[in-house]
């Protein structure tokens, strides 16, 4: 990976590109989840769900709700901060994952989402993990090279 901060300490493209991915990526989580609750299940069947899934979907408690709310918004956060070239944006992107976690012992652990959903939704929940890992790893390397303060 080539360097992120030239020696002048100015931040590199590099930098910028990663950062700016990151905010598009986390962009399009809070876009699903403001459309998931304000088109309600039109917006759910238009992207796929099922019957079933919409119910499940509607079914889940209030808590669950939140932690989801924390984790897209929190994504968003951290995104931000990594812009801002924050060093907050690592804790951030942490809290962020583990509330992903948390919606993942939800759906396998505390309900029936492998039965509603399908193992095909695991793969698309591999890749969330997957860029929620990666920004926290480059987050993390940013705050030891400096980039971030």
């Amino acid at each position: 990976m080539t360097e992120v901060a030239n020696e002048q300490g100015r931040t590199t493209w590099t930098f910028w590109l990663v950062a700016v991915i990151s905010l598009f990526w986390n962009a399009y989580g809070a876009y699903d989840y403001f459309m998931s609750k304000t088109g309600g299940d039109a917006y759910l069947r238009s992207v796929g769900m099922t019957e079933p899934q919409v119910a499940y979907f509607n079914a889940m408690p209030s808590w669950m709700t939140a932690v989801w709310a924390g984790g897209v918004w929190g994504a968003v956060l951290g995104s931000v901060l990594l812009l801002m070239r924050r060093r907050w944006a690592l804790p951030v992107f942490v809290a962020s994952f583990a509330g992903f976690l948390m919606s993942l012992v939800y759906a396998y652990g505390l309900s029936n989402g492998l039965a509603v959903n399908g193992p095909q939704v695991m793969v698309m929940q591999a890749v969330v993990a997957a860029g929620c890992a990666f920004f926290i790893w480059y987050a993390q390397l940013m705050v030891k090279r400096g980039v971030l303060s």
